[in-house]
C-alpha cells in the first residue's frame, strides 16, 4: 500500500512537532508531575496571562501535553482524522487553520475559567484536535454528508464519544475542547469554500480520494 505522504504534509509535521516538543520537556523534568517546568516552557496558567501579559501560552500549550497517554490519544487521532480536513483545505490553509484552532480553544478555556475563578495548569492539543473534528463536521455538511470515505454518522459518533470520555473525567479540559469544536466550526465556514477550489482547478479536492 501507496501512501502520499506529501497530501498530508502539513497534518505529519503538526505530529512531528508535538512528538519533538513532548521529547525536548521530558529531558527538562516529569511532564506528568512537574508543573513549575511545563508552566516554565508554556503551559497555560490564568493568572501569568493576566498579570505579566504572557499571551504566547495561548500557543504553546497547544504542543504540551501531560505525559505519554495524553501525547498518544491526541496525536493517534489527529494522524486518523487531520488528513482528511488538510486535503479539503489545502496545505496553508490547514496550517492556519490549525493554530487558529488551538489558540481560539485556549481563549475560550481562559475567559470559562476566569469566570468560575477556577485556575489550573493546563495544556494539550486537544483544543486544536476538536478544532479539526468542528471544521470536518461543517466539510461534511457542504459535501451533503460525506468527504471522501468519512460520513457524518462516523465523525458524529466520534465527537459524541470523546466529549462524553471528557466529560465523564477529572482533569480534563472540557471548555477548551467544546472551545475547539466551536472555533473549528467557524473557521471551516470562513476557510473552506470547495465551489471556488474547484473552479480554480487547483486540484485541492479531488472528487475521489484513494489511498494505494
Amino acid at each position: 500500500m501507496q501512501i502520499r505522504y506529501k497530501e498530508y504534509c502539513v497534518n505529519y509535521a503538526l505530529i512531528a512537532a508535538n512528538i519533538l516538543y513532548f521529547i525536548f520537556l521530558s529531558f527538562q523534568g516529569r511532564t506528568e508531575y512537574d508543573m513549575d517546568m511545563m508552566l516554565r516552557f508554556g503551559a497555560m496558567y490564568e493568572p501569568l496571562v493576566i498579570e505579566n501579559g504572557e499571551y504566547y501560552r495561548f500557543l504553546t500549550a497547544c504542543f504540551m501535553h501531560f505525559g505519554i497517554e495524553h501525547l498518544v490519544n491526541n496525536m493517534l487521532v489527529l494522524f486518523v482524522i487531520g488528513g482528511y480536513l488538510e486535503k479539503a483545505l489545502g496545505h496553508l490553509r490547514y496550517l492556519l487553520f490549525y493554530i487558529l484552532a488551538g489558540i481560539g480553544a485556549n481563549i475560550i478555556s481562559f475567559y470559562w475559567h476566569l469566570g468560575t475563578a477556577d485556575f489550573v495548569v493546563s495544556a494539550g492539543a486537544s483544543g486544536a484536535v476538536f478544532g479539526v473534528v468542528g471544521g470536518l463536521i461543517f466539510a461534511i455538511l457542504r459535501n451533503r454528508g460525506r468527504l471522501g470515505d468519512l460520513s457524518m454518522r462516523q465523525i458524529l459518533v466520534m465527537t459524541v464519544l470523546s466529549v462524553y470520555l471528557g466529560m465523564s473525567e477529572s482533569g480534563v479540559d472540557n471548555a477548551a475542547h467544546l472551545g475547539g469544536l466551536l472555533c473549528g466550526f467557524v473557521l471551516a465556514v470562513l476557510l473552506y469554500h470547495p465551489k471556488r477550489h474547484h473552479s480554480q482547478n487547483t486540484g485541492c479536492i479531488p472528487r475521489q480520494w484513494e489511498i494505494k
